[in-house]
């Protein structure tokens, strides 16, 4: 074999490997049509249904909140005088748009080092250990998709101090996940999905 067919050969297989689908499934008012194009995401929320508690529906609408399912999702840039680029807005990354230091937390006390936030399994596992912790800590039902969701972006501490309780934008998005998550659950049923 000839050494240009070779190299060929070895680019289009490294092509064909390498390339994780971060971009978003089309049609993402429907969970049924979500989880065909992405046959991954269900059996990831499922393991982390199983495992820490947290509804499908409400992993699936958290992560439409956070990310549009983008795997590679992070902040826009913030500009100094609206041209020089200062940095993202925060460090959330992925699918879960968890912050750096708390997804540090969660690979150590999880013993996952090498966990990445654009992979659906661990941002999924992720989503579960946070919400177990916001149940512990904050007694809230991990179906509860609005107060999980308004701990998730405020923090539990923030959570705790009402913090979310001044921003009505917050609330009427936390409001939004809540519907989202009741939504997709029906869908799911009614595909036979869940």
């Amino acid at each position: 074999m000839s050494r240009p067919l070779r190299a060929l050969i070895l680019v289009l297989f490294v092509s064909a490997c390498g390339g994780d689908n971060t971009s978003a499934p089309r049609d993402l008012d429907n969970a049924c049509s979500i989880v065909r194009q992405r046959p991954n995401y269900l059996p990831a929320m499922q393991r982390t249904e199983r495992q820490w508690g947290v509804p499908v529906a409400v992993q699936m609408a958290t992560i439409y909140q956070e990310s549009k399912f983008v795997g590679n999702a992070q902040t826009p840039y913030e500009y100094a005088l609206g041209i020089i680029p200062m940095g993202r807005q925060s460090s959330a990354y992925g699918y879960s748009q968890a912050l750096d230091g708390t997804w540090e937390e969660y690979q150590s006390d999880r013993g996952r080092r090498s966990a990445r936030r654009d992979d659906i399994d661990h941002a999924t596992d992720f989503m579960g250990w946070y919400f177990q912790q916001s149940y512990a800590d904050l007694g809230i039902p991990l179906g509860d998709a609005r107060n999980q969701y308004l701990a998730y972006h405020e923090g539990r501490n923030g959570y705790r101090r009402g913090s979310h309780m001044q921003k009505s934008w917050l609330l009427r998005v936390s409001d939004e996940v809540a519907a989202r998550a009741i939504l997709y659950d029906t869908q799911l049923r009614s595909c036979g999905m869940i």
